[in-house]
């Protein structure tokens, strides 16, 4: 059920964070401030993949492993990783230890690249998906999630289901899923409305694009 609950604390916050200290923190400083830092971005797309299956505090709590284990992920950096660096983060406890969404990581980090080239910042083709209106429900998808999804998919993207995009949309503030009577809803409202949305710049000249120099 959506709904506000009142913590132990006394704050008002959205159900789903409950009082678990990590939930807590992540809802009142984090998830929905808008974002354009291109490494925070990455790193939610990447996370947000391998949440697939689990829960998002599974994730959370194994984070500090996950930015360890991915370079911070820096997409510079990740794109450079080889069948060695899959090996090795396949024998790291502190991660989710799969196959398909460490190789996923990797191939988007030099997908990444290619945006970067193409929009200037990942940030500046992710705020294009912004919604023109907000949800009057807290949906799974939206049409722009599903949009959202096939154009990475085209790009050879993994991990990027339309659900998973709208979790993205709404950690990163591109939509404001704080429900009315939470106490981080208003707080939310004023960071979008002094957010600078990026935009795409003149693409630079690139010889060879990331597939071409980087080989798993």
């Amino acid at each position: 059920m959506q709904r506000v609950v009142t913590g132990s604390d006394g704050v008002k916050r959205c159900w789903w964070c409950g009082d678990d200290p990590e939930y807590v923190r992540y809802h009142d400083s984090e998830w929905g401030f808008p974002v354009s830092d291109d490494i925070r971005l990455f790193e939610k797309v990447s996370l947000e993949g391998f949440q697939a299956g689990l829960s998002w505090l599974t994730i959370l709590r194994k984070r500090e492993n996950f930015r360890r284990a991915f370079s911070g992920f820096d997409f510079e950096k990740v794109a450079r990783f080889n069948r060695r660096s899959v090996d090795r983060l396949l024998r790291d406890a502190g991660i989710v230890r799969h196959r398909g969404k460490i190789e996923a990581v990797i191939g988007n980090a030099r997908k990444t690249l290619d945006l970067v080239d193409e929009f200037g910042s990942l940030a500046a083709f992710l705020w294009q998906f912004e919604p023109d209106k907000p949800s009057k429900e807290l949906p799974a998808t939206t049409p722009e999630s599903t949009a959202l999804s096939k154009d990475l998919k085209a790009r050879g993207w993994r991990f990027v289901g339309p659900t998973t995009m709208y979790a993205l949309m709404e950690a990163m503030g591109l939509v404001n899923d704080h429900l009315p009577g939470c106490a981080t809803y208003a707080q939310v409202v004023a960071a979008r409305k002094a957010f600078k949305v990026p935009r795409q710049v003149a693409p630079s000249n690139v010889a060879s694009g990331p597939e071409t120099r980087f080989r798993l």
